[in-house]
């Protein structure tokens, strides 16, 4: 994976197959970066976005399934 760039593909799945779900994910994950929270990746970015959608692309931050 590009450093650069980081594929829609890698990210929908996480959002449950939704850009709605994937957009407030990523913006509730950056928003707790924002606030202190330690960052899941080895190398975060300077921008809380960037580091939350690379989380996301990696596996570790996804929805929580409702029960």
């Amino acid at each position: 994976m590009n450093d650069k760039y980081i594929h829609l593909e890698n990210l929908i799945g996480a959002g449950a197959g939704s850009i709605y779900n994937l957009t407030i994910l990523a913006a509730k994950r950056a928003l707790q970066l924002a606030d202190g929270d330690k960052a899941l990746i080895e190398k975060p970015t300077e921008k809380v976005l960037d580091t939350a959608l690379r989380e996301i692309a990696s596996g570790k931050i996804c929805l929580k399934k409702k029960e």
